[in-house]
Formats: C-alpha cells, sequence, structure tokens
C-alpha cells in the first residue's frame, strides 16, 4: 500500500503545488487525494493550485483532479506562469476574443489529440472524447464537441464555448469548471453556448438574432 507521504502539498507566495510520487495505479492516487483532502477540506477550501505534478498521470487523469478538487473542495486551479530562456513571461489575460488571432483547424481532432493555443480556436470537424481544446479565447466548433473544452485558459472569463452539438466530457472557462450531470440527461438539440454568468458557467441555445 502507497506510504501516506505519497501525495504532499508545497505552499507558495502564488499558490500549492500538489506533489504526487510516481504510482501506476490511478484508482489508488485518486483515493489517496481523497482522503488528504478530507482530512483537511476546511483548511485547504478555496486554495489557489498551481499545477499538479505526477510523472505517471495522463492529461484526462490530471484533468479529472483538477475538476474534483475544484467542484467537492471549492479549490481554485490556476495555471503557473511559464519561464522562457530564464525570464518570467508576464501572462497577461488573453483580450483578444473579440477581433484576436484565431487558429482554424480542418478535420476531426481525435482521442489522445491537445491543441493549446494563445488565441481563440476555430474547429471545422468534430472533437472526439479523450481529445482536449485549450485556448487563450473562445472555442469554436462547427460540429460536435465531446472532448474537454478550456476557453479563456489564462483567466479571460467573458470567453465563450460554441458548438453545433456540445456534449462536452468536462468544460472550463477561466477557473469555473461546468460538470456534465450524473446519470442520464437530455441531449443538445441544436448549437448550444457556454459563457459566465453570476460567477457559475451556463450552457444554452445558440439562437441567432433575425
Amino acid at each position: 500500500m502507497p506510504q501516506e507521504n505519497a501525495i504532499e502539498f508545497k505552499g507558495t507566495k502564488k499558490g500549492i503545488y500538489v506533489q504526487i510520487k510516481p504510482l501506476n495505479d490511478y484508482a489508488i492516487i485518486k483515493q489517496l487525494l481523497i482522503e488528504k483532502l478530507e482530512k483537511t477540506k476546511s483548511f485547504f477550501s478555496g486554495a489557489k493550485i498551481l499545477d499538479i505534478q505526477c510523472d505517471t498521470l495522463t492529461p484526462e487523469e490530471k484533468e479529472e483532479l483538477e475538476n474534483l478538487m475544484a467542484s467537492r473542495y471549492q479549490m481554485q486551479i490556476h495555471k503557473e506562469v511559464i519561464i522562457q530562456d530564464n525570464t518570467p513571461v508576464i501572462d497577461e489575460i488573453y483580450q483578444g476574443i473579440n477581433e484576436g488571432i484565431t487558429k482554424f483547424i480542418q478535420g476531426t481532432v481525435r482521442s489522445g489529440q491537445r491543441i493549446n493555443y494563445e488565441g481563440n480556436v476555430v474547429i471545422i470537424g468534430d472533437v472526439n472524447p479523450g481529445a482536449e481544446i485549450i485556448a487563450y479565447g473562445n472555442i469554436v466548433v462547427m460540429g460536435s464537441f465531446r472532448g474537454i473544452a478550456h476557453a479563456g485558459s489564462n483567466g479571460n472569463t467573458r470567453a465563450c464555448v460554441v458548438a453545433y452539438y456540445l456534449d462536452p466530457t468536462q468544460l472550463r472557462i477561466a477557473d469555473k469548471i461546468a460538470r456534465c450531470p450524473d446519470g442520464d440527461y437530455e441531449k443538445p438539440k441544436g448549437p448550444e453556448l457556454a459563457r459566465i454568468r453570476d460567477n457559475i458557467v451556463y450552457i444554452e441555445p445558440y439562437l441567432v438574432k433575425r
């Protein structure tokens, strides 16, 4: 059985790093994290998490743990400022959601693929389960979206996610996460738009004004 210190929280002035020793069993990692958070949930409620550091986690597993910490324990998920050539990069919030740089992708984004772009992303095709789209700005899909979406990834709460068929496994805008309903739920019947209102991610039908 893994040791109790397999998961450690390292605090810094900017926030907290979750450091997990390499374990080959994701179920054990998840259970250890839940047990640790249950014991200290009052202390860590609202804490700012900068990163989960573990060599054996896949991007999907890492996203699931982030979702767990945010939804069940009200922890804030933030991304660390990137360092290039030993020089800090000022990670300013991307403001080009109305008129900014945009990446167009034609064709299906398949499971295991990860798109991370410092602007808006438009996909002329589908996004399959297991695929991940991360954008500083908006995410627009001219097809079905069934993967992981993170719009406004560096903090823009005005960013949105739009898809002809929006049924993601996880959807995040800035640091707000929308969870899929448990059990059976009504599938989308037309284009939908996800955006933040009243500090919550809302998903609503997208109707063009005539």
